[in-house]
């Protein structure tokens, strides 16, 4: 038993997938050893979690999950602990190896009570599996609100019950854990949509599966390879980036996208600001290059467009389409996308003239490009994202708790760095910035775009408690 860190990368499995590595795990094993072996690992990290706690509420569910309940519980029992235990089952119902565990658990001397405890040190919840597939309701919801008022230590058993094992959507009421040990495999919704704010801590138990021997549906992002700069280069050898956006008003978002782009290693950085009266340098970056967008020979150069860019954006789109080899489309350059059948066109053709190219759509973008809602695009980030990889042709980072990046024919990634820090104006800008860096640096889209997008995220999950997080700090922090 591991808790998962956010710096290794590793395999996210589907609920489906999951259910056939148990089924296969099983016929190896003697009957009801899966059961007991995650039984004995909830109890042990129940008392790790809280190891001077004596009255322990487990909340069991009417299947397997509930069946792991009963078998931690008699192990607390038999441990001199006091485990109070709330089924949903009867013996007569039970899958089988819950019936085993329930007898088990009678035999340990394990008490059974109808209602839940008014008070108790530590609460295991093992309601639902991965199986749930609609929302809680009567007596397993009434339990659910009941386990979110306790204010002591929860641990979900496999996932909090009421979360989508697929997508990290909730199907109504949802515990909020403060740890989940993940058993068999990590599942995608842990990390994504509602997901980090219902599971806490998250720990995994392989329970002797071998999770390299079935295809991943995802994977979990890690801390990208150092890349040390030889001392015979010049700035010509990092790559030159142009950031196209900040119409009237907006220069604040093309600044924000080029100091990221300057501060993470790019060799050169060029600004066309599209307000025509905007400034031509920046005392605060002289480094940075201020040119007329026309002028700019996009046919070379690494670009960044859209941060900022406003209706203006559309104009300057059908050039940086046929020409930019290297394009990151954010913010209004998505939104004119999404308004133009023409542009996005040009936009799916890009990858067969071999253009490296990457969508930052946050989950109302991303609605417009895919004509649909937001909620449509929330309820599974996943797919909403490989549909735009694929609809595009190109890389995709769908913004968002648990950043999705996506591309065509490959399991997409889930990055498992970042906070509500993050939320807050600019922050999306230097995320652009970031990645048009890495582009420029010889990375591809994709690689680019999952870096990137850790990096972004870890700089605000070490950024320091008494110090405001803002996108200009953040943009000089990522170097």
């Amino acid at each position: 038993m591991q808790r998962v860190p956010s710096c290794q990368p590793l395999p996210l499995h589907s609920a489906a997938a999951t259910r056939a590595l148990e089924a296969a795990l099983a016929t190896t094993l003697a009957p009801h050893a899966l059961m007991q072996r995650a039984g004995l690992a909830t109890a042990r990290l129940a008392l790790a979690i809280a190891p001077h706690a004596r009255n322990y509420w487990i909340a069991c569910g009417p299947g397997n999950n509930g069946g792991d309940g009963l078998e931690a519980a008699m192990h607390l029992q038999q441990w001199g602990k006091t485990p109070l235990v709330s089924w949903l089952g009867t013996p007569a119902t039970a899958p089988a190896d819950a019936r085993a565990s329930h007898a088990r658990a009678v035999a340990a001397g394990v008490r059974f009570v109808d209602a839940p405890p008014a008070d108790c040190d530590i609460c295991i919840d093992a309601l639902l599996g991965t199986g749930a597939s609609r929302p809680p309701e009567g007596q397993l919801a009434g339990w659910i609100a009941h386990i979110n008022t306790l204010g002591v230590p929860v641990l979900a058993v496999d996932l909090p019950s009421g979360l989508n094992a697929d997508t990290g959507a909730t199907l109504g009421p949802c515990v909020r854990a403060s740890h989940t040990l993940s058993l068999l495999t990590l599942k995608p919704g842990l990390y994504t949509a509602q997901g980090r704010d219902q599971t806490g801590n998250i720990w995994y138990e392989p329970l002797g599966a071998d999770v390299m021997s079935t295809e991943p549906q995802a994977s979990l992002g890690g801390t990208p390879a150092a890349a040390p700069r030889r001392h015979a280069t010049h700035k010509g050898s990092y790559g030159d980036v142009a950031v196209i956006g900040g119409a009237p008003g907006m220069s604040g978002a093309a600044l924000l996208a080029a100091s990221a782009a300057l501060h993470h290693g790019a060799g050169r950085v060029y600004v066309g600001l599209l307000d025509e009266g905007g400034m031509t340098v920046d005392p605060t970056h002289p480094e940075l290059m201020f040119r007329a967008p026309a002028a700019l020979d996009v046919t070379v150069l690494t670009v960044v467009a859209g941060c900022g860019g406003g209706p203006a954006m559309a104009a300057q789109l059908p050039r940086l389409l046929s020409s930019a080899p290297r394009l990151v489309l954010d913010a209004d350059a998505l939104n004119s996308i999404a308004n133009d059948s023409q542009l996005a066109a040009l936009l799916r053709t890009r990858s067969a003239r071999q253009r490296q190219t990457v969508l930052t759509p946050h989950p109302l973008e991303a609605a417009r490009l895919l004509a649909c809602t937001t909620a449509a695009v929330q309820a599974d980030r996943l797919a909403a994202a490989q549909q735009l990889a694929q609809q595009f042709s190109c890389s995709v980072v769908l913004k968002g708790s648990g950043s999705v990046v996506a591309a065509p024919d490959r399991p997409p990634l889930i990055n498992p760095t970042g906070n509500a820090r993050l939320a807050t104006a600019g922050t999306g800008d230097v995320l652009a910035g970031l990645i048009g860096a890495r582009l420029a640096q010889g990375e591809s889209a994709f690689e680019a775009a999952c870096a990137a997008v850790w990096l972004h995220g870890r700089a605000a999950d070490t950024w320091p408690q008494d110090r405001a997080l803002t996108a200009g700090a953040l943009a000089r922090a990522i170097n």
